[in-house]
Order: structure tokens, then C-alpha cells, then sequence
């Protein structure tokens, strides 16, 4: 068997595990590839998708077609927003896509599933990327933490070595191959899939702490204010897990406020009970009782606008040198919270809003 050179196998994996569904289209329609993302949003195999065509799961004239056409024509990648989409007996949803001509003269078609878009819930494309990024991590746990951890001892080792004023760049090494253990460690995080050990939490308790954390950290210079509900019940939860989501929500809600630039930014976490809310869940269960509502609220310049519909997708991110793992973790951690996370964003306002079960006397 010929081998495979390294590059393309590296492509092929990237391709396979992209975080967003995408297919390759063959000159006269076929479906030749599609990663794992794209198989889990239509629920189809490549066989499937390979004998039924692009073109025919759809009209002659519909705008993904003409996307891929226009891909050929142009000689280079093109994107459109907001189509319609409805492939393989799939119900209809909206996406944005783009298409880029290949060198054989197929074309990579990519879809970003807009929030809300799948039967009605956000979380359509967020948790299909999520999943793909459970791989990803677990697959970079595994082949870079090892050559970091040896690259990191022998940095060390040159540093007693070298002359002083090579120090610098010894230490170099080191902090560059930290900072990518970091990013691995996030990312390997997704790779968690055991249901959080829940135990009954007074949410109070856990604010209070994140609330200290940031004071002391990044909303050091902030006003930082709590309006608490004090008869609130005990949520079911995993307190180290709860303590990270809101974390992370304060500390990008800090991270808003100082981009005002005036000394005046302000945090508020304001905590409410509301009678009557439920969500709906997957299972036999169909809607539970999501009473206990946590708001994140800052008065930075708020989300930009064209972060607003992926903002829960990992590595969507707003900030300079940011990763975009955040708030796809916070995401994915209030899901299995069986709780539910949304936002509303304005200049000036943007409330991070978590919704979460509480403790009742019948666990059902």
C-alpha cells in the first residue's frame, strides 16, 4: 500500500475534525466527502449523502447550488448569509456558507448552522461542534502534551547551560511551551464527558466566591455589585463546575467593562427566582422546570454584532488573543447543568442569563 504523505494525512484529519459540518462536491454534484460534522447534522453517512447527490436533494435553482457554481466561476472562495437550508430529508434550517474551488475541481462546502436554527433550540450548531471539539481535544491530549512536557525539560536543561545572555531565550521556550499546555489543557476539558456529580448547592455561596475571585483579579478597579434573591432554593449541581461557568461569565463581563475606558465600568450578578420557567430537553422528559435564574450583567460596548448568532461555538471570539473556548465550555457545562445559558447584548448592556433546576423533594 502506497503510503499517505504526512501533509495530506494532517489535512484529512483537519478536515475531519472541523467543528463546523462540511462536504466536498464533485463537478457534477456528488457528495465525495463530508466530515464528522456534517454526517452527525444530517444524520447521514458518506455512502448515503454519496448516492443521493447535492444535486439532487435539492431544486435546480437553489442558492447552494449557485453558491458551489459561483465557486467554480470565480476561481476562489465565496460566502453568503442567512440560506435556507433543507438537505438529505433533513427539516429546514438556516445557515451561513461558504464555498471554495479545490484543486481537482471539486468544491469544500461549509455551513455555520445559525443559533436557534435546529427544531427550535440554540444550541444546534454550538453542541455539534462541541462534540467535534471533545475529539479534537482528546486526539491533541494525546499527541502534543507528551513532546511538550520533553521540549520543556530539555529548555531547562540548556538554561544551566547556556551563556547569561542566552538565558533569555531558554525561558523563552519554556513560557511558549506552558502557554501551549495551557491551550491543551482547555481544549482536553471538552473531552469530559462523565455527567457532573451533583449534590445540593446554595447557587449564593458559589457567586460569592467567584464574586472575591474576580475583585481580586480581573475586575480589580470595577464596581461590582449583588442583587441577590435570598430565598432562593438549593440547585442540583457540581460545585467546582458551577463555579467555572460563572468565572468565566464575570470575567468576560469584566473584561467588557474596562474596554469603556472611563473608570466606570460596572459588573451586576443579580440572582432571581421565576415561577413557570421550563426548557426543553431531549428524552422522554420534554420540558423541565428551569426556575432559578442567574444574570451576568455588564455596561461594556456589548457583543459585536456578527459574534452574536456563533458566540457559544468554540473559537468564536470578540478579544485579541483569545481562543474562543470560554463560553463554548460554559455552554456545555450549563447543558449538562440540564439548565440553559442565552444572551442579550446592546452598547452599553449585555446580560448573560443562566437558567438552572432546582431542588425538589421528587427528583423526577
Amino acid at each position: 500500500m502506497t503510503p499517505v504523505p504526512a501533509g495530506e494525512s494532517l489535512r484529512a484529519a483537519a478536515f475531519d475534525m472541523a467543528p463546523e459540518p462540511a462536504v466536498v462536491v464533485a463537478d457534477g454534484g456528488q457528495v465525495v466527502a463530508a466530515n464528522e460534522a456534517a454526517e452527525r447534522l444530517f444524520g447521514q453517512s458518506l455512502g448515503v449523502m454519496t448516492r443521493s447527490g447535492l444535486s439532487a436533494a435539492m431544486a435546480p435553482d437553489a442558492p447552494l447550488l449557485t453558491l458551489v457554481a459561483r465557486a467554480r466561476i470565480e476561481g476562489g472562495p465565496v460566502r453568503e448569509r442567512g440560506f435556507e437550508v433543507g438537505l438529505f430529508g433533513h427539516s429546514a434550517f438556516r445557515a451561513d456558507a461558504s464555498a471554495a474551488p479545490l484543486e481537482d475541481g471539486s468544491v469544500l462546502l461549509t455551513l455555520t448552522v445559525r443559533s436557534g436554527a435546529l427544531s427550535g433550540e440554540r444550541g444546534g450548531a454550538e453542541s455539534a461542534g462541541l462534540r467535534t471539539i471533545i475529539g479534537l481535544g482528546r486526539m491533541l491530549a494525546h499527541e502534543i502534551k507528551n513532546p511538550l512536557a520533553g521540549i520543556r525539560g530539555a529548555a531547562q536543561l540548556l538554561k544551566s547551560g547556556v551563556r547569561t545572555e542566552d538565558t533569555p531565550l531558554a525561558q523563552l521556550i519554556v513560557d511558549e511551551v506552558d502557554r501551549v499546555k495551557r491551550l491543551v489543557d482547555r481544549m482536553e476539558a471538552f473531552s469530559d464527558d462523565a455527567a457532573p456529580v451533583c449534590r445540593p448547592i446554595n447557587i449564593h455561596l458559589v457567586l460569592d466566591r467567584v464574586r472575591t475571585l474576580a475583585v481580586n483579579g480581573v475586575g480589580e478597579g470595577l464596581s461590582v455589585v449583588e442583587d441577590y434573591d435570598p430565598s432562593l432554593p438549593l440547585t442540583p449541581g457540581d460545585e467546582d463546575q458551577l463555579i467555572q461557568i460563572f468565572l468565566n461569565l464575570v470575567k468576560n463581563a469584566a473584561e467588557a467593562a474596562h474596554r469603556r475606558g472611563d473608570g466606570q465600568g460596572e459588573i451586576v450578578i443579580r440572582t432571581a427566582f421565576r415561577h413557570g420557567v421550563r426548557i426543553r430537553t431531549g428524552g422522554a422528559r420534554g420540558l423541565r422546570s428551569t426556575p432559578l435564574e442567574v444574570r451576568v450583567i455588564d455596561n461594556g460596548p456589548g457583543v459585536p454584532a456578527h459574534l452574536r448568532d456563533s458566540l457559544f461555538q468554540p473559537f468564536v471570539t470578540g478579544r485579541n488573543g483569545g481562543v474562543g473556548l470560554g463560553l463554548a465550555l460554559v455552554s456545555k457545562l450549563v447543558s449538562a447543568h440540564c439548565g440553559l445559558i442565552d444572551f442579550t447584548s446592546e452598547p452599553g448592556r449585555t446580560v448573560f442569563r443562566v437558567l438552572l433546576p432546582i431542588v425538589t423533594e421528587d427528583p423526577a
